[in-house]
């Protein structure tokens, strides 16, 4: 891996440590902005790169570092009702990236990015009902619903300026 890639890579994972813990309450389950950055790493980097970006984020939360929602870290996080919210990070971030890599047009990106969104919302759904043993209603009502608006505006506010800032770097040399 080129060093700038490596170097990008582990700015992003950084900008996920910074963004990952700064949270709003929104019950059970903190509306974040590490979410924004999981997907402008994917478009940036791609599948693996954004895998690898997204791996040493939970690692270094996993181990303990106050990464996660609310300055938390530890591997009790993963076991808790939000747990599968962390653990879909990586799947939709190696999604998004996949599509966006091949992407030939901003509409192909903006439907990776939905897809990555509903395969984090089931997997941290699924994990929130294993969980506390709420049904289907109550656990679309505090893992998806309230989450909408917000992510719609991140996967906008992506599309718009991580087109332009890959754009900046590819002329700068810095992507491929």
């Amino acid at each position: 891996m080129p060093v700038r890639t490596l170097t990008l890579t582990a700015l992003l994972a950084a900008l996920l440590c910074i963004c990952g813990p700064l949270t709003l309450p929104a019950g059970p389950v903190p509306l974040s902005l590490a979410t924004a950055v999981m997907l402008l790493a994917a478009l940036l980097l791609g599948c693996g790169r954004a895998a690898l970006c997204v791996s040493v984020y939970l690692l270094m939360g996993l181990a303990g570092l106050p990464a996660f929602s609310g300055f938390a870290g530890g591997a009790g996080m993963l076991a808790g009702p939000t747990g599968g919210f962390l653990l879909g990070y990586l799947p939709m971030t190696a999604l998004v990236g996949l599509v966006c890599s091949r992407a030939e047009s901003r509409a192909v990106q903006l439907l990776g990015m939905l897809a990555g969104t509903a395969l984090l919302y089931a997997a941290g759904s699924a994990w929130y009902a294993w969980q506390t043993g709420v049904g289907l209603t109550g656990t679309l009502t505090v893992c998806v619903l309230p989450f909408l608006p917000g992510d719609a505006l991140k996967i906008a506010a992506v599309l718009t300026a991580g087109n332009r800032i890959k754009a900046r770097l590819k002329r700068a040399g810095l992507l491929r």
